[in-house]
């Protein structure tokens, strides 16, 4: 009988969000039963990188990081920089959820470079890991990445959904993709055959919980306590390893610790 206890590496999620109806604790529980050593719980804006701050604070297997994500710019106060500085030097934390969107719908472009390079910019002079949200953006991303100062010690390309020939140019630059379950969605083909490109040595896996779900939704089912719609729970970080080990020809115990090799370069030391 095989009694080896699984690592699992979650490398983006958003734990805070206000659907999990305050059931983090309980949720982050179950995550360990199921073999999680680390998550990446990623801030959005100004208005929640207190709550990311406090799970970090309560539960040591969360990895904060503090960033402003494109959709919500226009959220942000004049002291923005400011505050994320200080919470960033509050707790060891990643940069992000940050980034370029020109897929949104009425989502308006300008202002997003500015914003972005500031906060990459700060990641660079830090040495810390980011993590970048694209869409529909990605040869102004690789231009903008290359342009400027990076982390030595590289940066997360979450979700990634580009080509298929830019993995190369990327991972040149330091950059990680990390492949999330709702790319086992049938629809998803073409993701999928750009993530068995990607080199081994620079996959990760996430949950983006609670968003991404996987196509039956998981063995751990969660709904939206306001809205009753099912949600993404993050203990499902299992069967994304096993659908992404499925996907690149490997067994999940080889690709558990490929992942956590790839894990701690990135993340390690926070």
């Amino acid at each position: 009988m095989n009694t080896m206890r699984l690592r699992l590496f979650d490398a983006h999620n958003h734990l805070q969000d206000h659907r999990f109806g305050k059931r983090q604790s309980e949720l982050l529980q179950l995550c360990e039963s199921e073999g999680l050593i680390r998550t990446v719980v990623n801030g959005a804006c100004e208005e929640d990188w207190l709550q990311v701050a406090e799970l970090a604070r309560q539960h040591p297997q969360v990895l904060p990081s503090f960033g402003y994500h494109p959709w919500y710019l226009r959220e942000r106060t004049p002291q923005w920089k400011e505050n994320l500085l200080r919470f960033l030097d509050k707790v060891p934390s990643a940069v992000g959820e940050i980034g370029l969107d020109r897929w949104k719908p009425a989502l308006p472009y300008e202002g997003q470079e500015e914003v972005f390079t500031t906060q990459f910019a700060i990641a660079a002079e830090r040495n810390l890991p980011a993590s970048i949200h694209c869409l529909q953006a990605w040869g102004r991303m690789l231009e903008l990445l290359k342009a400027g100062p990076r982390p030595t010690r590289g940066f997360l390309l979450h979700s990634y959904g580009g080509p298929r020939e830019m993995i190369e140019s990327f991972a040149a630059l330091g950059a990680f993709f990390s492949v999330p379950g709702y790319y086992a969605h049938e629809r998803k083909g073409k993701q999928r055959e750009t993530f068995r490109h990607v080199p081994i040595e620079r996959l990760l896996i996430e949950t983006d919980a609670p968003d991404q779900m996987l196509p039956n939704g998981g063995k751990h089912q969660l709904t939206d306590p306001e809205t009753g719609k099912p949600i993404n729970h993050p203990a499902n970080i299992a069967a994304v390893y096993q659908f992404a080990a499925e996907l690149r020809g490997v067994t999940t115990e080889s690709l558990e610790s490929i992942v956590e090799e790839n894990f701690l370069r990135l993340f390690g030391g926070l």
